[in-house]
């Protein structure tokens, strides 16, 4: 695993600027934590993973599919999982770099993990595309979740060294 420094957020290791009370921390699992309670949090999110990709040389185009998915899952999980927070990694793997998320959350939990998967389905009104289309736009997904046990979903993309 690779443990470089989170170039766009870091001043002490331990604090985010501009944050609140529910700021994203870095740990010493060298994942930087975020809450995802509010659609600020959604917000500050989105900037925390473009500037990742960025401080990674990600194309526009990667930093753009990342941010969606991300964006996406940061949404689902404010919606239908009642908040929860996004781990962010950097990551080494086979001569790549990359960037892993992943979005938790203790809501309800998905009984149909096939059904949620497939394009136009919501149990929300939504259009439902953003798990299927967050699968798309990412190099590697997974998806962990079973009624009454909440919902786990990571999302990497990678980069060539």
């Amino acid at each position: 695993m690779w443990n470089a420094a989170w170039p766009c957020c870091s001043r002490n290791g331990n604090e985010r600027p501009g944050s609140t009370a529910g700021r994203a921390v870095s740990a010493a699992d060298g994942l930087v934590h975020a809450p995802l309670i509010t659609d600020e949090d959604v917000v500050r999110l989105r900037k925390l993973v473009r500037d990742e990709m960025v401080a990674l040389k990600f194309s526009l185009i990667e930093q753009t599919k990342m941010v969606t998915a991300a964006s996406e899952l940061a949404r689902n999980t404010l919606r239908y999982g009642g908040g929860g927070r996004a781990e962010l990694e950097l990551v080494e793997r086979g001569g790549k770099r990359g960037i892993s998320v992943s979005f938790i959350d203790e809501g309800p939990g998905i009984a149909d993990i096939d059904l949620a998967l497939t394009d136009g389905y919501t149990s929300g009104g939504g259009m439902g595309l953003g798990l299927s289309g967050a699968r798309r736009l990412a190099d590697d997904f997974i998806l962990d979740s079973a009624p009454g046990k909440g919902t786990t979903v990571t999302i990497a993309k990678w980069k060539l060294f």
